[in-house]
């Protein structure tokens, strides 16, 4: 039996590779860097399925050059990179690897919170680069003084899977919480004690502001400078959802101006984010690299989740992960 071809865009996480590599006739980009969109074109005209990253635009010019494509496994929640609305069209399917970093996601949101609000990436740097040594002080009262998290307001945009994971953590620091969402949530106000309030309320009131929704024109530059206008002087912004929602010029103004007292961002609208991003020259600034749900669990179970998808497809069942259900009705016209 001829095994369906696959082209995989990086190397995952060995426990779902090896699923696919065992089932299907795979090929995998080995190359730390993402495979030119070139690549991706000339591959794509031989495979039945593409297993593929945020980093790979899966759009119009590649859907043309695919004969046989059947399915795209996204190895992410998000899938802003591909054109769904044409695969759906031309009935491909697309899944994705939901839930499964919702935990791991929320944790690292906190420490985003934690790392702005307590100074800790300045510290670090203070001890390690000899500052600490040369103030021949080891305590002073005014030494790196950070603000306080608990008994504070956290303000939560997109109270879906993540948002309300990271909600859950909010009770362990005595903080009250108030969220914005497409559609109210009145079981999860009761069971955890939030409140619901409109999308400039939750601006003017919340000490953190956390975001949590995924990329769409909607909410695309969400936060610009109006919106940090609103924002409290002593309040920190905090980005774990897609870097596009934010406007990174209006932040630097922000910060630049002391609108907000600080942010922590680990997604940007480039990635990799440019060295001379005046952003990354800014102490009240905490950025990491898009690693959210980078822990060995998490991305392990992710890749799992990919191999599963492409594993049910091939099989006749419909994959336990599908974006666009619209495609069912295409496949049986």
């Amino acid at each position: 039996m001829v095994k369906p071809k696959v082209f995989v865009t990086r190397e995952i996480p060995d426990k779902g590779l090896n699923m696919i590599l065992e089932r299907f006739d795979a090929k995998v980009w080995r190359e730390y860097t993402p495979p030119p969109k070139e690549v991706i074109i000339e591959e794509v005209k031989s495979v039945d399925a593409l297993v593929t990253l945020l980093t790979d635009k899966i759009d119009k010019e590649v859907l043309d050059a695919a004969k046989n494509l059947k399915i795209i496994a996204q190895y992410a929640v998000g899938y802003d990179n591909i054109d769904v609305e044409e695969c759906t069209r031309r009935g491909i399917y697309v899944t994705n690897t939901p839930e499964v970093l919702t935990e791991s996601t929320a944790d690292f949101t906190w420490t985003l919170i934690l790392a702005v609000a307590r100074r800790v990436v300045e510290a670090d740097k203070f001890v390690r680069s000899g500052e600490w040594e040369k103030s021949k002080t080891g305590w002073h009262p005014k030494m790196l003084l950070g603000t306080d998290v608990h008994g504070k307001t956290l303000g939560i945009i997109g109270l879906g899977r993540i948002g309300t994971a990271v909600a859950r953590r909010a009770k362990g620091f005595n903080m009250k919480v108030i969220y914005y969402s497409r559609k109210r949530k009145e079981e999860l106000e009761k069971e955890l004690g939030l409140e619901f309030v409109d999308f400039e309320t939750l601006l003017k009131e919340a000490d953190f502001v956390s975001i949590h929704v995924p990329l769409t024109k909607e909410t695309f530059h969400l936060i610009g400078e109006r919106e940090l206008k609103l924002m409290k002087n002593t309040a920190f912004l905090i980005n774990t959802s897609r870097g596009k929602v934010v406007d990174e010029k209006a932040l630097y103004k922000a910060l630049k101006k002391k609108w907000i007292a600080g942010a922590a961002l680990d997604v940007f609208e480039e990635e990799p984010t440019p060295a001379d991003n005046p952003l990354l020259k800014l102490e009240n600034v905490v950025v990491a690299p898009h690693i959210a749900s980078a822990s060995h669990e998490t991305r392990s179970k992710m890749a799992e989740m990919v191999a599963k998808n492409l594993i049910a497809f091939f099989e006749g069942k419909i994959p336990p992960n599908l974006v666009n259900t619209d495609v069912l009705n295409k496949s049986k016209s």
